[in-house]
């Protein structure tokens, strides 16, 4: 069941040009979470090999954490596609800029994302997977932002649906800064006034 996320802690001490971030979702929670999430996994595929995708760079810490919690057969392979710039606006446009490194013909594929924003990544994904013949795709993100959806895409498994704010940490990132906090956050950047936010 998907876990709603509506509000966080104080904020953390300011850092670079007066930015400040608002814990949203705690280490502890977001363990929880993806523990429960991977059994959700393995009950939907109890005896079949898994080949979990993860997007870089932003899922490396949820692929590492929910692969740990799957048991039985499991790999790993990567892949990158670009559609954020140094800011927190979106190009719009998504493209390859690292490929997989083998073939997932016939394999039960689990897109593991940090988060479901617009759905143009996802939906660019989907459609250089589909065309590669894989036994079956499904979708795992540990946030959904749903407010912010153009295209028609969902995950299949979902960690937190969270409100239409800029956030930060477990992977996530703003000008390639904060992707290491173990939390997940929302950040403001203070020397604009406003909580930044992905458009």
């Amino acid at each position: 069941m998907t876990k709603k996320v509506k509000q966080g802690k104080k904020p953390q001490p300011k850092g670079r040009g007066g930015e400040s971030v608002r814990i949203l979702i705690p280490r502890a929670r977001l363990q929880r979470r993806i523990t429960e999430m991977a059994r959700e996994i393995r009950k939907d595929f109890p005896d079949e090999p898994l080949h979990l995708v993860g997007v870089l760079k932003g899922a490396v810490f949820f692929l590492t954490d929910i692969g740990k919690q799957i048991p039985g057969d499991v790999s790993f392979d990567f892949i990158a596609v670009a559609s954020y710039g140094l800011g927190t606006h979106s190009s719009g446009q998504v493209r390859l800029t690292r490929d997989l490194d083998s073939s997932i013909e016939g394999k039960t594929v689990i897109v593991v994302e940090d988060i479901l924003d617009t759905g143009m990544t996802l939906q660019y994904l989907l459609r250089v997977f589909e065309q590669r013949k894989p036994k079956r795709i499904r979708v795992a993100v540990l946030l959904d932002k749903p407010e912010r959806r153009i295209a028609a895409v969902h995950a299949d498994y979902v960690g937190f649906t969270i409100p239409n704010e800029f956030v930060v940490g477990f992977g996530l990132d703003y000008a390639e800064r904060y992707r290491n906090m173990p939390d997940v956050g929302v950040l403001s950047l203070g020397s604009q006034g406003a909580k930044a936010s992905k458009t």
